[in-house]
């Protein structure tokens, strides 16, 4: 690593979010062009950096910069040129140059320690004095703590973050409790706290670092889906975590319950103590309550006239569709229009959508405004399509506008208690996807009276988000509810349809390629695989389905591995988008990105901001928020400003500073939980060996359920056999369900 030292005289590009330079560095009779992540670097100041020449394909020879310190101007022409650059408010080249004349190399010093005397130049009042001499304390601050942060191993782009967090009063946190940065700041977790307070000297058992362990063992169960964790399941992983033993621990959960940190809950049917961080506790309970407010029934009030006329009604609106409703069909009709809470399940090719249709049809004949949505932006637009009527995602029905609560780190809605939504009824479809927070967020925007009618299959994978909603809305038994089975004559025309029952059910598929849309290869050499794989990709299945080969999904159990997510992705992108001089490329971590890649967004984020263009790029519609499990298309990479523009479904267009590219991945193969809520027109599935906790029927199911028009299969027909016999379940721990008995009798 080199050392260079000079001054800013030009700075070429600079990222107002992310903190990215790029400037001009004079030293002595060199001009150095330099690039990195800086928050406190103005024009005409001096800076002693570390960093490693590198070349870039168009722009050159630069100096990366790794660390850096501000220092301060040591002589009369640094100075002057320092305070005539705009660095300090208010002080232009010629009143820089009066000051230097009158104070000469002491001119710092003063600033700094008597202000005052500033003003004895002429055109300095006593009072912009002191607006110098704060700004350059506020600049001083800033310089002398990142330095101070550089010294314990923290990257500059961190060392901002914690500066606008705290500012001067970081030094105290670090010193007695670091462990506070993974709260208070997103993008800390446990590891990098834990990481700062070794640096500084933090022993492993202190109480903070337990604390703080804890806590953060709950957010990764979080992270799998579990709302909470069972005493002793959560006392063993925090321990492995922190290399304590629980008996250690134990004592600390009392005390993050008194500070209301956590919640421990003692479960009435089986007396197993569960621990929740207290965000999923009250997510729980609110979502239980506000149920139970919605839960109105109207049976009793009914007369049999209305009751007659309900029947009368939905066998016009049969008429009108030319539709035959079955038994259970009707049934689920009868029982949204009796009731203020109403679940349909069923799954692929049971009538579900039918089922919809009559239900909307029959709200509308009552003059009722009905909503429509689902989690995805693809899920909303199959609604849409199979409906004729708008659906939007929940996102978008709840009106996200991008701000993040400090406090909950959660999305804020404008759609609320305060502002709810102005509507009748709402449908929502692929309700096995919503997790407990976005539900939460739902429920509070409707108002008792309002209808709510959750449609999903609950034999899908629960959602990526913690809590599986409809799975406990079910078996709470509070709720009336209808799952229908009845294959219909059209849909029981695909094997698609008939194979996914069949694997639900635990039966032999039928895999003798007679069929039109579901087809078995047996493949078992990996090598093998990829060839046929990117045949039937770019050759034999586009022209069969009537797609274009980056709509068609490769799906997998996994990430790791030959046939994992990230090995099938460096090897589809090789051949689906291979190099050329007019793609440009970045490396992020480890992952090349090319223009013209189809990638995937993979964790949540609510404030970046989206735009519709039209053809002559002229922006006709905005709003904010991308979320796991959206795919796009990379449109453009600057390389120059550091950034990268995609396009995903619907034509939103993202731009993501290079450092924001943590959140993207390569998407020519997803695994089969990323895959929730999608459709695609065809799906290709290698299985040839795996974990059996993975490979189950549960996500064989979910896989083969993806596929419109064709599903191919290529792998070990004995793995295949061994996946419809494994009903084996990660089990979710969540309360749900428990918490919806506590409340409705």
């Amino acid at each position: 690593m080199e050392t260079v030292k000079g001054y800013i005289e030009h700075i070429i590009y600079r990222n107002a979010d992310n903190g990215y330079m790029v400037f001009n560095l004079v030293s002595g009779e060199e001009e150095i062009t330099c690039v990195g992540f800086f928050k406190t670097m103005d024009q005409g100041e001096t800076i002693e950096a570390e960093g490693d020449y590198t070349t870039h394909p168009v722009y050159g020879a630069q100096f990366k910069i790794e660390h850096y310190k501000i220092v301060p101007p040591d002589d009369a022409v640094s100075i002057e040129r320092y305070l005539g650059s705009g660095a300090i408010k208010g002080v232009g080249e010629a009143l820089a140059a009066r000051i230097v004349k009158r104070f000469g190399a002491d001119t710092y010093r003063i600033i700094e320690e008597e202000p005052e005397r500033l003003a004895e130049v002429k055109g300095i009042s006593e009072r912009k004095a002191r607006e110098i001499a704060v700004t350059v304390y506020e600049k001083r601050d800033a310089r002398e703590a990142m330095t101070f942060l550089q010294k314990y191993g923290i990257s500059n782009t961190l060392a901002i973050r914690i500066y606008e967090a705290y500012g001067t009063k970081l030094y105290g946190i670090l010193k007695e409790n670091p462990y506070q940065l993974a709260e208070d700041i997103q993008g800390i977790g446990f590891k990098i706290a834990d990481e700062i307070a070794a640096r500084i000297g933090i022993h492993t058992d202190s109480d903070y670092r337990i604390r703080s362990g804890i806590l953060y063992t709950l957010m990764l169960a979080g992270g799998e889906g579990h709302c909470y964790l069972p005493q002793d399941v959560l006392l063993k992983k925090a321990g492995e975590l922190l290399g304590v033993e629980p008996s250690v621990m134990e004592p600390h959960l009392g005390n993050l319950a008194m500070d209301k940190k956590l919640m421990i809950k003692r479960s009435q049917q089986d007396g197993e103590c569960k621990v929740y961080a207290s965000t999923y506790y009250y997510a729980e309970l609110n979502c239980a309550k506000m149920l139970h407010d919605l839960n109105v029934s109207a049976k009793e009030d009914l007369l049999p006239s209305e009751e007659n006329e309900i029947t009368v009604k939905i066998d016009q609106i049969e008429k009108e569709l030319d539709i035959v409703l079955d038994e259970l069909q009707k049934k689920s009709v009868e029982e949204c229009v009796k009731n203020g809470i109403f679940i349909l399940s069923g799954g692929p090719g049971t009538g579900k959508t039918t089922t919809i249709n009559a239900i909307i049809r029959y709200f509308l004949s009552e003059g009722m405004d009905i909503y429509l949505a689902a989690p995805t932006g693809r899920a909303a637009k199959r609604m849409t399509e199979a409906t004729g009527y708008e659906s939007k995602t929940i996102h978008r029905l709840l009106e996200l506008n991008g701000v993040v609560s400090e406090e909950s780190k959660a999305a804020r809605f404008e759609r609320n208690e305060e502002n709810p939504l102005e509507a009748d009824v709402i449908i929502i479809d692929e309700m096995s996807m919503v997790d407990i927070f976005l539900f939460q967020a739902l429920l509070k925007a409707i108002t008792v009276g309002t209808r709510l009618i959750m449609v999903g299959d609950v034999n899908q994978l629960p959602s990526v988000g913690a809590g599986q909603v409809l799975q406990d809305a079910m078996s709470s038994e509070r709720f009336p509810m209808v799952v229908l089975e009845k294959i219909f004559r059209q849909a029981g025309e695909s094997d698609i349809v008939w194979n996914a029952h069949r694997i639900h059910a635990g039966e032999e598929l039928v895999l003798d390629n007679k069929s039109r849309d579901f087809f078995f290869l047996e493949r078992n050499d990996t090598n093998v695989i990829y060839k046929h794989m990117i045949q039937l990709i770019t050759e034999k299945l586009p022209s069969y389905v009537g797609a274009q080969p980056y709509e068609i999904q490769v799906l997998t159990p996994m990430r790791k591995g030959r046939l994992g997510v990230e090995t099938l992705n460096s090897i589809l992108q090789k051949y689906l988008n291979p190099p050329s001089d007019s793609k440009r490329e970045y490396t992020s971590g480890n992952v090349l990105l090319r223009e013209r890649d189809k990638v995937m967004q993979v964790k949540n984020n609510y404030q970046l901001e989206w735009e519709v263009v039209s053809k002559y790029g002229i922006p006709i519609d905005k709003g904010c928020g991308i979320f796991n499990g959206d795919i796009g298309i990379i449109l453009q990479i600057d390389e120059y400003a550091h950034e990268v523009v995609i396009e995903f479904d619907e034509h939103r267009r993202v731009t993501y500073a290079y450092a924001q590219l943590d959140e993207i991945e390569l998407a020519y193969a997803v695994t089969i939980h990323k895959s929730q809520g999608s459709e695609y027109p065809a799906v290709i599935m290698p299985l040839l060996s795996g974990p059996r906790m993975l490979f189950n029927r549960n996500l064989l199911y979910t896989g083969v359920t993806r596929a419109k028009n064709c599903v191919t299969i290529l792998g070990s027909r004995q793995t295949l056999k061994e996946m419809v016999d494994n009903n084996y379940q990660n089990r979710r721990y969540t309360g749900l369900a428990e918490r919806i008995r506590e409340l409705i009798p």
